[in-house]
């Protein structure tokens, strides 16, 4: 539990970052970080990073087709959870 405690602040701060990396690189016009690099780090635990970061930063906020998948990523997320705390294996 203590990873935990650890690892979802740790990889939220990593997707918020990216995420306003990325925006910064586009405002300069300069090589962007790939968006399956962006969507990789909500994967890994840091969906409310980057969806805090999309907000923050108005950053691919009208791209349809990253916005589908982002949702898609975060709906899965919120079924796992589901099904964890329903099943008993995780507990409130």
């Amino acid at each position: 539990m203590s990873f935990l405690l650890w690892y979802f602040p740790l990889i939220n701060l990593v997707a918020f970052s990216t995420t306003g990396v990325d925006k910064w690189l586009a405002v300069k016009q300069k090589w962007r970080i790939s968006e399956r690099n962006l969507l990789f780090t909500s994967i890994l635990g840091g969906t409310i990073g980057s969806g805090l970061a999309m907000f923050f930063f108005k950053h691919k906020t009208s791209k349809g087709s990253f916005l589908l998948r982002f949702y898609g990523i975060t709906l899965i997320q919120i079924l796992i959870l589901f099904v964890l705390f329903y099943s008993g294996i995780i507990e409130y």
